[in-house]
């Protein structure tokens, strides 16, 4: 039994000295990743400023008003209750 629980014990720290080394491995290999993508990558542009827009027209293309959108959607309720009685 004794020799049983050396040879778990010593399989037990080899397992966990190699998943030990790869995240070191792992950790040192993004570190280095990231200067070298932050040294050679180009810099992001600065966005372009966008001239802000005039108040006589919507923000949206199909912008309706609140009565139609109301009456869309009571009809819609009105034939959902209607199909489920």
């Amino acid at each position: 039994m004794n020799q049983l629980m050396w040879e778990g014990i010593n399989l037990m720290m080899l397992g966990m000295g190699a998943v030990f080394v790869f995240l070191t491995l792992l950790v040192f290999t993004t570190t280095l990743m990231s200067k070298l993508v932050n040294k050679y990558a180009p810099p992001v542009p600065a966005p372009a400023e966008q001239p802000a827009a005039s108040v006589n027209q919507p923000n949206e293309p199909n912008q309706v008003s609140d009565g139609q959108l109301l009456a869309v959607i009571s009809a819609a309720i009105h034939r959902h209750r209607s199909r489920h009685k």
